[in-house]
């Protein structure tokens, strides 16, 4: 168990990341390297298990608020979501075979794929803006499943910054605008949060007071995320979006030239 001051840390950090990934995804990159510091020693699975059951809060919530908000219709759901927990079980299983491995490469990978979100996403100010999907309601059901599924298994397999792709893929695949990709990578993020949390925890792979501590503050941020970007739209969403996608490249950056 960490120190009193250790575990108000993580509190803290869950809250924060529950207000971010509501509205823009990417609250893994926030409570991932906090359990990396506040749990130092445990294997990656246990590290795994423990964030997604802190996700598992926030994301349930943040999707409420989006589902109750009628911001997308359920029937969009539907796909992605089994979409989404099909992937998140190959990953999870992924992560147990490949664990110690393979996360030394990932951040430089996020990087290079943040990097380019962030110019897309500049390049194109109008983006996201207005909601103008671009294929015929089949086409896009079926690209949606793919995203969903593609994401799903990279959150059950390592995960930070999922809900940040998922919107960027909506909004620059779709054509959505962010509000309603925010929505839909909301109940997608979901599932995959879901499947994995089950996986994990059905071997152990998890660190009870710490995850249900966090999970509290993390559904409380989750909560209020949600409400904000209802309540401010798209504009603000994207703006936020910019925001957290720049911090999230100069964090990465900085833990990769840490070593």
């Amino acid at each position: 168990m960490p120190t009193l001051p250790v575990f108000a840390f993580l509190v803290v950090a869950a809250t924060l990341a529950g207000f971010i990934d509501a509205a823009v995804g990417g609250g893994g990159l926030v409570t991932i390297p906090a359990l990396l510091l506040g749990l130092p020693g445990q294997a990656w699975p246990v590290i795994a298990g423990t964030n997604k059951v802190v996700a598992c809060t926030g994301t349930t919530i943040a999707a409420g608020q989006f589902l109750r908000a009628k911001a997308l219709h359920w029937r969009e759901l539907v796909g992605p979501v089994c979409a989404s927990a099909t992937g998140a079980s190959l990953g999870v299983a992924t992560a147990y075979f490949l664990a110690g491995r393979f996360e030394h490469y990932l951040r430089p990978a996020m990087v290079v794929m943040m990097l380019a979100i962030l110019a897309w996403t500049l390049w194109k100010p109008d983006a996201g803006q207005l909601h103008v999907p671009r294929f015929g309601l089949a086409h896009q059901r079926l690209l949606a499943a793919v995203i969903a599924f593609t994401l799903g298994f990279y959150d059950g397999l390592f995960g930070p910054g999922t809900g940040s792709l998922l919107i960027f893929l909506f909004v620059a695949v779709l054509g959505f605008d962010f509000l309603r990709a925010s929505a839909l990578a909301k109940s997608v993020n979901w599932a995959s949060n879901m499947t994995s949390v089950v996986l994990f925890l059905s071997r152990g792979s998890w660190v009870p007071a710490v995850a249900l501590a966090m999970a509290v503050g993390n559904g409380v941020g989750g909560f209020l995320g949600a409400r904000m970007a209802l309540a401010k739209g798209s504009t603000w969403v994207r703006a936020v979006f910019i925001g957290v996608v720049s911090l999230l490249i100069v964090r990465l950056v900085w833990q990769i030239v840490q070593g």
